[in-house]
């Protein structure tokens, strides 16, 4: 399971174009499919379902503690780096600060529950596609600067959803067990 503020329909299509303008550039990269892509705010991990409610209730919280807030999906980047990347992302512009304090928010009301929080600083952005095995690519470096910078779209993050992941051959499939208002 995972928290994850959801997409637009609209910014998820500008996504998939992207990812179908990097795919001949890009050998060995394992693609998101469009429905899928979110903003993960925290992965949980397998999950009991009878925690579900003590979840939820943290999530509420955690919701209710957020004014709903906009945030601009913007310009492409790969961790670690774009010269050896392992994960091709685009990042959250403007609205990033709300983020980071939402996603600090949910690793607060959920730690007292057994959920370890994370060492790394939180940094805002999704997924389009990993790498099996990292290696230089020019390619799809030079991909990558060229839309270092480029808009794809604001989304207004007024939920907070806990996701469920169901992995099968054909890849994952994500279902939402409970979304929370934003403030």
């Amino acid at each position: 399971c995972f928290v994850a503020l959801l997409l637009d329909d609209d910014v998820r299509q500008a996504l998939a174009a992207e990812i179908d303008r990097l795919r001949p550039r890009a050998a060995a990269v394992s693609w998101i499919v469009p429905e899928n892509l979110h903003l993960t705010l925290k992965f949980l991990g397998n999950v009991v379902a009878t925690r579900g409610d003590a979840i939820g209730a943290a999530l509420a919280a955690a919701a209710a503690d957020t004014p709903a807030f906009d945030f601009g999906v913007e310009g492409l980047g790969a961790f670690p780096s774009p010269r050896r990347p392992r994960v091709i992302w685009v990042g959250a512009g403007g609205g990033q600060v709300e983020a980071v304090g939402l996603a600090g928010r949910v690793e607060h009301a959920l730690a007292p529950l057994g959920f370890a929080r994370e060492d790394r600083p939180f940094a805002a952005h999704i997924t389009l596609g990993r790498l099996r095995e990292p290696r230089r690519d020019t390619a799809l470096a030079e991909a990558l600067a060229a839309g270092a910078a480029r808009p794809f779209g604001v989304v207004r993050a007024g939920r907070l959803s806990l996701m469920r992941s169901d992995l099968s051959p054909r890849g994952a499939r994500y279902t939402e067990l409970g979304g929370w208002p934003l403030r």
